[in-house]
């Protein structure tokens, strides 16, 4: 398949990135597929869960990162893909895959994607969601307690001893090499509509 567009949309936890990421797959449907980062974690099949528990999710070396490049290309040559699946609630990958189809446009999710120079590359567009600490950190223990079975506890010390440090080492440094960064993610209406109608202009043309 020819003229597929990839969107790289990174940021740190909680910046919104999701938010920007669903509104192009309801502006678009069948012509926008995702890949998640997340679901590139490594597997820990033969680590106990409690040690599971204390790995440090925020460190470049956490993901496979070399599957995730290898599928962007084979999806970027107009091939299906068994994308991996994470589960949260065990800190391990699991037994199960999804099949992600190659479409017009390919959007790349993640905190740590722009801190790896081959998967920029392979980017057309890379987008930085900037927002600030106090607002990710408040969402963050929301997603987690709710939709990922963690205690308030768990998530605050998991933010203090990795979350953060992990953040200011690589995720913010990164943004340097994002070709558009927007404050505020999803609720920066402005620069949502830009991103919209950016992608709307390939899809016509393709």
């Amino acid at each position: 398949m020819k003229d597929i567009m990839v969107i790289g949309i990174a940021g740190g936890t909680g910046s919104g990135k999701t938010t920007i990421t669903d509104t192009l797959v309801r502006e678009f449907g069948g012509d926008v597929s995702v890949i998640h980062h997340d679901n590139y974690y490594k597997a820990h099949h033969d680590m106990p869960y409690e040690e599971r528990c204390l790995l440090n999710y925020d460190h470049p070396d956490a993901f496979d990162t070399e599957l995730m490049i290898g599928h962007l290309d084979q999806l970027r040559s107009g091939k299906s893909i068994e994308c991996p699946v994470y589960d949260y609630t065990i800190h391990d990958r699991s037994a199960e895959t999804v099949l992600i189809r190659p479409t017009r446009v390919i959007i790349a999710e993640g905190i740590l994607i722009y801190a790896d120079p081959r998967l920029c590359e392979r980017m057309d567009i890379k987008i930085f969601v900037d927002t600030d600490a106090d607002v990710r950190i408040l969402r963050r223990i929301r997603r987690d307690v709710q939709e990922r079975g963690r205690s308030l506890e768990s998530v605050i010390s998991q933010y203090l001893t990795t979350v953060k440090p992990m953040h200011e080492q690589f995720v913010e440094p990164s943004k340097r090499r994002a070709d558009i960064i927007i404050p505020e993610g999803g609720r920066n209406l402005v620069a949502l509509e830009m991103v919209v109608q950016r992608v709307k202009a390939h899809i016509d043309h393709t």
